[in-house]
């Protein structure tokens, strides 16, 4: 199971990844393996104003669909239109290639509520 150090997580297996007020939010590999093929994406609107713990998307696969939630509240300001147009990467490369989108955050706190890798590891075993 990969769980990188630097990037936090939700207990809903959303991965964040901070740069300055950005957020990149994508699913951990423990949900696209728990999901099996992915065969389809939904996105959020680039522009959309989100609250922290809001469901934007939707992740579906052979087996099941799973909602995605926003882990910070603020705006969605890119998406990542080639893990929808290629669904598949969300399973070969869930920590780069197949992030879902970027939302620029409001409140920094928002932040203390994610877990660190360690903490993710536990939630999951």
């Amino acid at each position: 199971m990969n769980i990188p150090d630097h990037l936090r997580y939700t207990p809903d297996h959303e991965w964040v990844k901070v740069d300055g007020d950005v957020a990149t939010v994508g699913i951990t590999d423990h949900a696209q393996e728990e999901l099996s093929d992915v065969v389809f994406v939904e996105l959020p609107s680039v522009g959309r104003a989100v609250g922290s713990g809001d469901e934007v998307g939707t992740v579906e696969s052979v087996k099941a669909a799973s909602p995605i939630y926003s882990p910070v509240g603020g705006q969605v300001v890119e998406i990542n239109t080639e893990a929808e147009s290629d669904p598949s990467m969300v399973n070969s490369s869930p920590y780069e290639d197949g992030w879902i989108f970027k939302v620029r955050f409001e409140d920094p706190s928002d932040l203390d509520d994610l877990l660190d890798a360690g903490g993710y590891e536990d939630l999951i075993s």
